[in-house]
């Protein structure tokens, strides 16, 4: 009997030894992926082999992004000191390191015929370096905030921004500025993507929307209705017939003339960090913790719009992963009218892009290349037989045409999506084995098939009973066979009550600054939340007010900073990343008001009252930025992305004593 599965997890393993930290996947191929983690190495793996085919070192810091070249050949990986490495895969050697940046990389492209690499930062600034040359070429300057995704258009003129500003940018390469700004968005952007043929952009966001513009009147096509999670990650279709974007747990197809859903699947995978197409299979890949998980849909059971299934018929069966004209196509024009990136490019393209692109001379110098010393940039190899079959021989001439990759088989319908231990997705090759008996020191490689939780002691996690108890079975351990199920029962339903009796009263407490809320009275609701001395609930109201930034003034300030201060010492992660939002949105909106007011206080004798009632607050808040400063400069020693935030929340504090 066929399978009829539309989606299956194909396989989980441990990536890292710490936490994994990003992925990203192959999209030429689909059948390859890069890991980074709080290790400070990049791993590269095969999609459906459970084993690191090599392992590169030379971070001296986690690695917070990676992403493949276009041809699968070379791989870049930026850290959170802010520096990148560029990793020659076949040769399993670094090829350059590059300095310049600040902060965390968050973003990373490669341009689509040229060796030019673009990075994007927490500290707001978009980077093209110049791979050859080995440094920066232009840095670009416009976003207010962390930017979390970037890419080069098609024809390699563009790049398009994306930052947690909630604004999308659109930059010239050749004019080095920027060209448009689209301000749609009313959440952080997570990820934007160029159709593969028309001028057309899409972008994901946290509000949960999907949105499509036209790049030549950079206006805006349509957009999807708010959908249940918000979208984490965007990939146009290769035949660019429809749009994947992944959220928690979901995936969904978009179209856009007009924007709406035409396909929803529920997924396990969490958190969804990258989404390929391969084999008329998307692949997306998931990672939490140590763990990287890769799901499977599989597209010939995706739901088209008509007119869709119709252009992806007149373009062939199958999908092509990079569709390129027979002839030149004067003006080049899409099935919908609007223009293509699809144009003649001239054998020297790379050469002439290169010299249109707009530099920088005086950033070149400060891009501070780091000496490459091999003895720190290790390639290590730890399959050798993978890694001869996926990264080398690529070059050679061959007289066969290359071997056509076969879709991962579905699971048996009966098998649960999550079980891995009955998918058996790819089918090892008879040399297989030997490799697995050769020394291999994968001591952070461990299969995730497992049915308990690795080194608990269950025992520990139940009631103990007097020692005077004696287990009659000595194979089992005493606090597990001397408890009765009444027992155990009667123990979680105690700490079921007291938890319940917990959040009864968090809802009665939220329900009265809610009808507070409701009334207009803002200053009233926080005033109640900040008497309440609730941590609970005063984490539940910030979480709102920073999804309004417009609520928040002074008067605001001078009550919420004392709560931030406390839940910055919270024993509870959760807390403390709340308060680092709240505290960004103070310092970006009144640091400026609040360092000139204290700087310059009014005059004696004067009778401006408003001006004497903003500088006490300005003053009260000042005294409050300083007393967190102390507490802020502990913390930013923290590591990963925690103490990250700490180390950004310390510059911008800094700030006030300018």
């Amino acid at each position: 009997m066929a399978a009829t599965k539309r989606a299956w997890k194909l396989q989980e393993f441990v990536a890292h030894g710490s936490n994994v930290n990003c992925l990203a996947l192959g999209y030429k191929s689909g059948r390859v992926m890069v890991t980074g983690g709080e290790d400070k190495k990049v791993n590269m793996w095969a999609v459906g082999k459970p084993n690191c085919i090599m392992s590169l070192s030379g971070h001296t810091s986690p690695v917070e992004c990676v992403r493949f070249g276009n041809a699968e050949e070379l791989v870049v990986a930026g850290s959170q000191s802010g520096s990148l490495k560029i990793w020659d895969l076949e040769a399993a050697k670094i090829v350059r390191t590059l300095t310049g940046h600040k902060s965390n990389i968050r973003s990373l492209d490669f341009h689509p015929y040229g060796e030019f690499v673009a990075s994007g930062s927490m500290d707001t600034n978009i980077k093209l370096w110049d791979v050859r040359r080995k440094g920066c070429i232009f840095t670009y300057k416009g976003h207010t905030d962390a930017v979390n995704c970037i890419r080069f258009s098609p024809d390699g003129r563009w790049i398009a921004s994306a930052g947690e500003d909630s604004s999308l940018k659109m930059w010239d390469l050749t004019a080095g500025k920027m060209i448009q700004e689209f301000k749609d968005h009313t959440g952080p952007v997570t990820g934007v993507e160029f159709h593969p043929n028309e001028f057309l952009l899409a972008s994901g966001s946290a509000d949960r929307t999907v949105k499509f513009w036209d790049l030549e009147t950079f206006q805006l096509v349509s957009s999807t209705g708010a959908e249940s999670g918000a979208i984490r990650c965007i990939f146009f279709h290769p035949d660019g017939k429809c749009l994947f974007g992944g959220s928690q747990d979901a995936l969904r197809v978009f179209a856009w003339e007009p924007g709406r859903c035409l396909d929803a699947f529920s997924m396990g995978w969490g958190k969804v960090a990258d989404i390929s197409v391969a084999s008329s299979q998307l692949i997306g890949a998931s990672f939490s913790q140590t763990n990287v998980s890769v799901y499977i849909v599989d597209l010939n059971t995706v739901t088209c719009s008509p007119s869709q299934i119709k252009r992806a018929q007149m373009s062939g069966p199958g999908m092509v992963s990079q569709p390129v004209p027979a002839e030149p196509v004067k003006p080049p024009m899409s099935a919908s009218g609007r223009r293509t990136f699809i144009t003649e490019r001239p054998p020297t393209s790379s050469t002439k892009k290169a010299s249109e692109m707009k530099t920088e001379p005086e950033e070149e110098p400060t891009a501070s290349n780091e000496p490459e010393d091999d003895s720190s940039n290790v390639a290590q190899i730890e399959n050798p037989d993978d890694y001869r079959e996926v990264f080398q021989g690529r070059t050679k001439i061959e007289r066969t045409p290359p071997r056509k990759l076969e879709p991962f088989p579905a699971p048996p319908e009966d098998s649960p999506t999550e079980d891995q231990s009955k998918a058996k997705p790819y089918k090892q090759p008879a040399k297989e084995p030997k490799a697995k008996q050769e020394p291999v020191k994968p001591a952070t490689i461990v299969p995730a098939d497992r049915n308990k939780p690795a080194d608990l002691n269950l025992a520990e996690f139940l009631p103990k009973r007097p020692d005077s108890a004696v287990s009659a079975d000595p194979r089992r351990p005493p606090a597990v066979q001397e408890q009765s199920e009444e027992e155990v029962l009667s123990s979680v339903h105690k700490g079921h009550e007291s938890m319940c009796a917990v959040l009864g009263n968090r809802h009665r407490n939220l329900e009265i600054v809610r009808a507070l809320w409701t009334s207009g009275d803002i200053k009233t609701s926080v005033d109640s939340a900040v008497g309440m001395k609730d941590l609970s609930v005063m984490v539940d109201l910030l979480n709102v007010l920073i999804l309004k930034h417009s609520l928040w003034t002074l008067d605001l300030c001078t009550v919420l900073l004392p709560q931030i201060q406390e839940l910055l010492s919270s024993k509870y992660e959760s807390y403390c990343h709340t308060a680092c939002n709240a505290l960004k949105i103070v310092l970006r909106s009144f640091s400026s008001i609040i360092k000139t007011n204290v700087q310059a206080p009014p005059a004696g004798g004067g009778v401006d009252i408003s001006r004497e009632e903003r500088y006490k607050k300005c003053k009260v808040c000042h005294g409050h930025l300083m007393s967190i400063r102390g507490l802020v400069e502990k913390k930013q020693s923290m590591s990963g992305k925690l103490g990250s935030t700490f180390r950004e929340l310390q510059i911008m504090l800094n700030g006030l004593d300018d």
